[in-house]
């Protein structure tokens, strides 16, 4: 099935991963405050995944001695930790095969000029610069605990973001695995029994296959937590114009609505929606579907609207606040939260969207939680 090993490229100096770091680059919004915040570090990674000059940026942090060589195939296991629980995963080159293949399985769609924007940072720099976030059936937990228990940790810091990320405050330790050990061959051989399942950074995976690479940096666990992927709005006809058309109950703030229902807000005041009709197709039965079936004609959203800004935008379910605040100021008119899909939905997807590629997800319709920490590995792939 799904063939996995250890990865070599580059990785921080032990006296620069904290500073180094940052969380992915799809989570870091333009104009925002943490954008700032890492902007003004000139050490960030976030000046190799959206800054103008990768290329030249990343010679510029080795020449410096910020990122080092690592030449040994490894795997790197990930332990992140937080105020009232944490993960347990590792990094590791996946081979990267066609979807047909079954041997790493999607469930979302992706946006053609994101996918083109990730080919181009990686030809430009060489590496694959972030990780796919992949779920595997295999059990492979005791063998993690091996090597947490028995190996020595690589890396240990907290991360700070200013309070700007869910990844603020997190614990992270990282232990460096080599392939050839008995716990690095028993990863391998576990992981390779079954296929994987894409939970995070579909654009990613679809870059290292559109771009002609042998494999792709991944980060594999056994399970995770899917939060809602919520929107901000505004459409070409105004939610006021149709709100006395929905079948609407107010309610006294705006938070997560119970499945098959949607929580809307505007400067109306907060409302559940409920779903008229729910189908039993793994697909259409999705909140997300349904939203985008019984409220975007209503909203005069068309899919082309999706991709600009000044029309949508998505927000995590910990950020219903700056959603609301948005709205207030009248730069979105509506704000829309949904129920979270499950892990059971996203693998029903997943498994039907092996006898028909047309069985996918609508765009963001998952949010994993918490992200995974990027420029802590740097993949030096090779090219088919």
């Amino acid at each position: 099935m799904a063939k996995i090993r250890g990865l070599q490229g580059l990785r921080p100096a032990s006296e620069t991963a904290a500073q180094l770091v940052t969380p992915p680059y799809d989570v870091i919004k333009d104009g925002s405050p943490l954008e700032k915040l890492l902007g003004a570090n000139p050490l960030s990674f976030f000046h190799v995944t959206l800054g103008p000059t990768p290329a030249e940026t990343l010679a510029e942090f080795q020449k410096e001695g910020a990122l080092i060589p690592d030449t040994e195939p490894c795997l790197y296991v990930y332990e992140q930790t937080w105020k009232g629980g944490g993960r347990l995963g590792f990094f590791a080159a996946v081979e990267v095969s066609p979807y047909v293949e079954g041997q790493v399985i999607r469930h979302e769609k992706t946006f053609d000029e994101k996918v083109k924007g990730r080919i181009a940072v990686t030809r430009a720099t060489g590496y694959t610069l972030e990780p796919i976030f992949l779920l595997t059936r295999s059990p492979i937990g005791l063998t993690l605990e091996s090597v947490r228990r028995n190996e020595k940790v690589l890396y240990e810091f907290t991360s700070d973001f200013g309070g700007y990320n869910d990844l603020h405050g997190i614990k992270t330790r990282i232990f460096r695995v080599s392939e050839a050990s008995t716990d690095g061959a028993a990863l391998c051989q576990a992981v390779g029994e079954n296929p994987l399942y894409i939970a995070d950074g579909h654009h990613r995976y679809h870059a290292a296959l559109l771009g002609g690479q042998t494999h792709a940096m991944a980060y594999i666990v056994e399970d995770a937590r899917i939060l809602a992927y919520n929107r901000v709005i505004r459409g070409s006809v105004p939610f006021s114009q149709i709100r006395k058309a929905l079948n609407l109950t107010p309610v006294p703030e705006f938070t997560t609505p119970p499945k098959n229902h949607f929580c809307l807000y505007s400067k109306e005041g907060a409302f559940l929606l409920k779903a008229q009709n729910v189908p039993d197709d793994v697909v259409g039965g999705l909140d997300c579907s349904i939203l985008e079936r019984e409220l975007y004609p209503q909203l005069g959203v068309v899919h082309s609207m999706i991709l600009k800004k000044e029309h949508f935008d998505y927000y995590p379910e910990w950020d219903l606040a700056t959603m609301k605040s948005l709205v207030d100021q009248g730069e979105y008119d509506v704000a829309v939260a949904l129920h979270p899909v499950s892990i059971g939905e996203l693998m029903a997807v997943a498994d039907a969207g092996l006898k028909d590629s047309n069985v996918v997800m609508p765009e963001k319709s998952t949010f994993f939680a918490p992200k995974i920490l990027s420029g802590l590995i740097l993949y030096k792939h090779a090219l088919k």
